[in-house]
């Protein structure tokens, strides 16, 4: 039996994967932890875990979570290595709207026309949120580098708080008229994937807007349920990325489930493999 498309070892892009170790952290009032425990620090790392998975093309973005934000950016000149170093791997540079990283920041989009970067990834999991007036003008800001540089923004979102789709929807409505947006997790969580399936992401591409996202952390109905609305409204197929989000993510486990919603055919051809190379390559 063939090899299906996208498989490991066949054609397999990764849309999300981080670089970068970080130190122990006592999240939520517990002791220091690293809970990312597949992370890894060097160039090295990363391309060997390429040729074992069989992936051919992957994002590769500062690796994030402590509250600290120049640990962040400061993996930025290690994933624009990795991009120089490997032609498999794609940059997204670290950037943050908040006022308090704004010089921070500058600094990062000086190197938005360096070979290899296709995107700059902002989170507000550190702070700052979508209509809050302060990260206004870091927002234009990383959105006419992404503009100018042709890059995607590619934003967290979850459930609840500053990434709650319904405040990261405010970037689609804002922005994704001449900018790419890829909005990372599929909004997270029940309430952000039952909104997007049931008509949010359908409406903004029937709209025009320029938005992507991936399925990595979906809850178990979600990929089956958009592939079949994919195809009863016949829109959105160009739309969706495989993502394994590594170390946060396990790449198995997100093909493996991804894989049972798509099957084989033209829609697993754009998801693990097309639409990758159209919006990073």
């Amino acid at each position: 039996m063939a090899t299906p498309v996208g498989a490991p070892g066949a054609g397999l892009r990764d849309a999300h994967r981080h670089l970068g170790v970080m130190p122990a952290y006592p999240f939520y009032g517990g002791p220091p932890v690293n809970p990312d425990t597949t992370a890894r620090a060097t160039v090295a790392d990363l391309l060997d875990d390429l040729d074992a998975e069989g992936v051919e093309r992957a994002l590769v973005m500062p690796n994030y979570g402590v509250p600290i934000p120049e640990l962040a950016f400061s993996f930025n000149p290690l994933v624009i290595e990795a991009a120089a170093k490997d032609d498999r791997v794609r940059a997204a540079l670290w950037v943050s709207p908040r006022a308090a990283d704004a010089a921070l920041t500058a600094d990062a989009l000086t190197l938005a026309g360096e070979p290899g970067v296709r995107a700059l990834k902002i989170s507000f999991l550190l702070g700052g949120a979508p209509d809050d007036p302060d990260t206004q003008p870091g927002l234009d800001a990383i959105f006419a580098a992404a503009r100018e540089h042709h890059l995607v923004v590619h934003v967290h979102t979850s459930p609840g708080a500053a990434s709650d789709i319904d405040r990261v929807g405010l970037l689609v409505d804002r922005y994704a008229d001449d900018v790419d947006l890829h909005l990372v997790h599929f909004g997270g969580g029940m309430s952000g994937h039952i909104k997007l399936v049931g008509s949010r992401f359908f409406d903004w591409i029937a709209a025009g807007k320029r938005v992507y996202t991936d399925l990595s952390w979906a809850i178990g109905f979600t990929p089956r349920w958009l592939a079949a609305e994919i195809d009863r409204r016949g829109l959105g197929a160009d739309r969706v990325l495989f993502a394994s989000d590594q170390p946060w993510g396990d790449l198995d486990g997100e093909y493996t489930r991804l894989r049972a919603a798509v099957a084989d055919g033209e829609l697993a051809r754009a998801v693990f493999r097309d639409n990758f190379d159209r919006l990073y390559t």
